[in-house]
């Protein structure tokens, strides 16, 4: 029997133990966007390091600073920085995962306690972090741990760098990354992210771009006070109605950007990438019973992967300032914030995008003739990423994932954004892959957050067979 083969039956007979871990794991409310909940974030850090450190990892606690978190100065949880192994024989992976988690509440909609991990009868395991990202995390863990228990040739070196903040901003870690790039991280081969999800719910795939994300303010700012609306109701320039009125010149009902010069930029479709979009795992259907709803605004599916991956959208999130309260207030607001967000794509530049969206606001704004004053504040400026899916970093991937899954994964692009990727990759200079754990349906920052047993299970054994792939993969053949 071949030490992967040995490792995977291992890994079948400790299932529930590592249902168990991950159970511990979730009970750890470490929400890093909550001021109380800090010491839980800081908990949860500390409780990887001890479990690595058992394990023979080196590790070194990184503090990267304060943060001021509406109006409360707070330490920021460690970044976790280890290294488990060090043969000079052997190829050096890094791997990433963050260890806070989203808000949750019983009362949002959940079905269950969102810090108690339930294993359900068709097994989902539903609690809050278990696929985003506690158990792709623990994944690495599990999997050096049962090489050791098992006596088995870890192999490669292993480095880690696991944060607390990756759902409030990722604060201060570029700066970390950038500063041990020659340290640390020095003779790190590649790069390894578990942190996004399969295409569906039943083939695996590899991803190799992701989308930027821009993200705005805009404030109108009237009066000293809020007033009453039945005394000053149309005879003063109302915040609010300016706010409405600009959001709504921002995209149309079908998603199209209204800002000029926005898609100026965008790569242009080449033809290996109409081919990449061909045998998906995708389909309109499975994606409506997802949204409980069908209310999709294409109606071929192909235009719908194009508009998730590698086209830029706009959404508007909310407001802030307003009334939102049940029950009625008939006030006008003195000052109110739209909030709203732009997805890039190659080959969009965050500071072009934010040049073309102040400049059509203030023209727009121009029009109204409003006496209120109106600021357009970028707050977040993260870039997207693309890599090919031929270096032989994600070749190595597939071939793992084939011998886990027992078919070639799909190879995708995601809408969503991890920007640590691209400070990876440029500050490392090395290929950086994304292996996702989790399915489509898992519902990262939603109610009844899960991961399947099976992904969880199987994903553990990818991670293993993955480094003992990348470990006799040669990585000087690089195409890009």
């Amino acid at each position: 029997m071949s030490t992967v083969d040995k490792y995977f039956e291992l890994v079948d007979q400790h299932q529930q133990k590592f249902i168990e871990t991950l159970r511990e794991v979730v009970a750890i409310p470490s929400v890093s966007s909550d001021a109380s909940r800090r010491g839980e974030v800081v908990r949860m850090g500390e409780w990887l390091q001890a479990r690595w450190e058992a394990l023979g990892a080196t590790c070194k606690r990184v503090d990267p600073g304060k943060q001021d978190l509406h109006g409360v100065e707070l330490d920021l949880p460690p970044v976790i920085l280890g290294q488990y192994g060090n043969d000079a024989n052997k190829k050096t992976v890094l791997v990433y995962g963050h260890y806070d988690v989203q808000p949750a509440l019983l009362e949002d909609g959940w079905d269950t306690d969102p810090f108690t991990l339930v294993e359900m009868a068709d097994g989902r395991l539903v609690g809050r972090g278990s696929t985003d990202d506690k158990g792709p995390v623990l994944g690495w863990l599990l999997c050096a741990e049962t090489h050791k228990q098992a006596g088995l040739d870890f192999p490669v070196n292993l480095k880690f760098c696991f944060e607390g903040m990756e759902e409030s901003g990722s604060e201060g870690l570029d700066d970390i990354i950038v500063a041990e790039a020659d340290k640390w991280f020095k003779g790190t081969d590649v790069v390894c992210i578990s942190d996004n999800y399969w295409l569906g719910t039943s083939k695996p795939c590899l991803t190799h771009g992701l989308r930027g994300v821009s993200y705005f303010h805009l404030q109108i700012e009237g009066p000293g006070a809020d007033l009453h609306s039945g005394v000053f109701g149309g005879t003063v320039h109302e915040p609010m109605i300016d706010l409405v009125h600009l959001l709504s010149t921002l995209v149309d009902p079908n998603g199209r950007i209204k800002v000029p010069g926005i898609y100026d930029q965008v790569m242009a479709e080449t033809e290996e990438e109409q081919r990449s979009y061909e045998g998906l795992e995708f389909s309109h259907n499975a994606l409506a019973g997802d949204l409980k709803r069908d209310i999709i605004i294409h109606s071929d599916e192909r235009m719908t992967l194009k508009h998730r991956w590698r086209y830029p959208t706009l959404s508007i999130h909310g407001v802030e300032g307003a009334f939102y309260a049940p029950g009625d207030k008939t006030v006008i607001p003195a000052r109110v914030r739209g909030k709203f967000s732009l997805r890039t794509v190659p080959n969009m530049e965050p500071a072009r995008v934010a040049e073309l969206v102040t400049q059509y606001l203030n023209a727009e704004f121009a029009k109204l003739g409003s006496k209120n004053v109106m600021k357009v504040i970028e707050t977040h400026g993260g870039r997207w990423w693309y890599s090919s899916p031929n270096h032989p970093n994600f070749v190595a991937a597939a071939r793992a994932t084939e011998r886990v899954y027992g078919v070639a994964p799909d190879l995708t692009r995601e809408g969503g954004s991890i920007p640590v990727t691209l400070t990876f990759e440029e500050n490392l200079g090395v290929n950086v892959l994304l292996l996702p754990m989790g399915a489509a349906d898992d519902g990262a920052h939603s109610t009844n957050e899960k991961i399947d047993k099976r992904n969880y299970i199987q994903g553990i054994k990818l991670l293993g067979a993955y480094l003992h792939e990348i470990a006799v993969t040669d990585l000087t053949a690089a195409t890009a």
